[in-house]
């Protein structure tokens, strides 16, 4: 099934995993001409059944009578973090093209066997990032390839939201080290540690701290990082389960020609010098109106589904063209690298150097 499909083919998906993430790979699917969600499966029966009535694909018992179907030729890779190399693996030995839930598992080595198992078996493979396809992200980062910004001087992620502790107990993997990999930067602020690794390039070095303050969980739920690039900038990395009521994700690149803010994939600040006649000794400063919003800041379910739908596009167009997909697993490894960076960081309370 691997290599060059020819343009126009019609791609047969199959999802691993149908718990909360699951339903949007099929939305995706669905929104796509050139795809078709062909089955699904789950440990659990009974989920895998659902899932099949409610998007109108079979439900095969395991595995393994997922793969050995030869109408699928791309598999959603949707079970706990920690199983995503594992399951990924089979997949790609099986032939199919991949697309894997973030993060691209949790441990470096499980990342560079799933990679390899993809460059070995000929197959594509994407992990989810999907933020790199919304609109203000896309023009950030057209904005930074032209130089727009200047020399690159701060940059700052932020993902300040709010879980209970009904929503880590609602999964017995969530919130552990073995299948979770860590916490409220692992799980939920990953997105935009790869978003900000993605416009600020490479790290050099971290300093963080990283506490339990609110949950009865094994792995944190606040986590605070120092950044210095390999450029020389700097920057902050915040990710947090804990914030109530939970607020906008948020993006902030400074450069010496001017700043850039993103907040849930939109910019809502850019001010670039070239735009501001003379300005006196102490510059000019800008008032940012707050807008109330329901996002996954508070509610998991209201995320978007645009962005997954163009990265799996992406990825279909990668298969056709035989190219690479625009967010690759070498690409996902790096942002897997900077949080275990902080993690050893806020663990040996010194600062750890990159590459790990």
């Amino acid at each position: 099934m691997a290599g060059n499909s020819g343009q126009n083919k019609r791609h047969g998906f199959g999802v691993v995993g149908c718990g909360v993430i699951g339903p949007r790979h099929a939305q995706a699917v669905a929104a796509l001409e050139n795809a078709e969600l062909i089955a699904c499966t789950d440990v659990v029966p009974e989920r895998a059944t659902s899932y099949a009535k409610a998007h109108g694909c079979a439900a095969e018992p395991d595995l393994a009578h997922l793969l050995a179907r030869d109408d699928i030729d791309v598999v959603s890779v949707c079970v706990p973090s920690g199983l995503h190399a594992e399951i990924g693996i089979q997949a790609a030995a099986a032939g199919k093209h991949l697309v894997v839930e973030k993060p691209i598992d949790i441990s470096l080595e499980a990342a560079d066997a799933l990679i390899a198992a993809a460059e070995n078996a000929g197959v594509k493979l994407t992990v989810i990032s999907q933020h790199r396809f919304d609109p203000g992200l896309v023009e950030l980062h057209q904005m930074l390839e032209a130089g727009t910004l200047g020399r690159l001087l701060v940059g700052d992620s932020k993902v300040k939201w709010y879980r209970s502790q009904a929503y880590y107990d609602s999964g017995d993997w969530r919130g552990t080290w073995k299948l979770d990999g860590g916490g409220a930067l692992m799980n939920q602020g990953v997105h935009y540690t790869d978003l900000l690794r993605w416009c600020m390039g490479p790290v050099a070095e971290v300093r963080a701290i990283c506490a339990t303050a609110n949950h009865d969980i094994e792995v944190e739920d606040v986590a605070l990082a120092v950044i210095r690039f390999a450029s020389g900038a700097v920057g902050t990395l915040e990710a947090s389960t804990a914030i109530f009521p939970g607020f906008s994700e948020r993006l902030e690149i400074s450069g010496t020609e001017g700043t850039v803010v993103i907040e849930d994939g939109q910019i809502v600040v850019r001010e670039l010098l070239a735009d501001h006649g003379e300005l006196g000794s102490y510059g000019t400063r800008v008032s940012e109106r707050q807008q109330a919003s329901t996002s996954a800041a508070a509610d998991p379910k209201a995320i978007g589904n645009d962005a997954h739908t163009a990265q799996i596009a992406d990825l279909l167009a990668a298969i056709d063209e035989d190219r690479e997909p625009l967010m690759t697993g070498t690409a996902a490894r790096e942002a897997l690298e900077l949080v275990l960076a902080v993690y050893a960081s806020a663990q040996r309370e010194t600062p750890v150097t990159l590459p790990l």
